[in-house]
């Protein structure tokens, strides 16, 4: 990544604090619930529950180590940004997690992730989607969570740079263990 003109090494993205992004379809709102009345895109999107454990964990992880520099980046069009939104209103998200609405960002494609990741300076990712990850070449820490219903597409071997977590309670300390301590 270019910054100022030179082009950005090892040293530069170790000095740098650490900032985790957050997708939220089968990361923070469960995908197993595929029920018109569970489902988030069917009739009562609002039924929808959370994955287990994640609004916790992002609070914690928002606290220590990242002191705040967690955001959500997700895909959606419009109309499911909106109803995400509303989603996390009506779940207390901001209230639970300690993250504002300026924290929240939506885009139109999934690929669309990886230039608001380089410009929030993320260095640790969590999505469903190994497609996702693929396009994150500039995040050095990326995590494929299984734990939400979604990871269809989760192969039998990942690649070298991304780790599996099947809940939030592994995710995190896997998250922990990447981040170095302060000097």
């Amino acid at each position: 990544m270019a910054v100022h003109g030179y082009r950005e090494d090892r040293a530069d993205r170790a000095a740098r604090p650490p900032v985790l992004g957050v997708d939220i379809g089968g990361v923070i709102i469960d995908r197993a619930c595929d029920d018109q009345d569970t489902s988030f895109f069917g009739e009562t999107p609002m039924r929808t529950p959370a994955v287990a454990g994640a609004f916790e964990a992002i609070a914690a992880l928002a606290a220590d180590p990242f002191q705040g520099r967690v955001h959500v980046v997700s895909k959606a069009k419009p109309e499911t940004a909106y109803r995400t939104r509303r989603w996390l209103a009506l779940h207390s998200f901001a209230d639970r997690t300690g993250l504002s609405d300026g924290h929240l960002h939506f885009v139109p494609e999934r690929a669309d992730k990886a230039p608001v990741c380089e410009r929030l300076g993320v260095t640790h990712f969590v999505d469903d989607r190994l497609d996702v990850l693929r396009h994150l070449s500039a995040v050095p820490h990326r995590y494929l969570f299984t734990g939400g219903g979604g990871a269809a597409d989760a192969p039998a071997e990942l690649p070298p740079w991304a780790q599996r977590a099947d809940t939030w309670p592994e995710l995190t300390a896997a998250i922990r263990r990447s981040v170095p301590a302060p000097d």
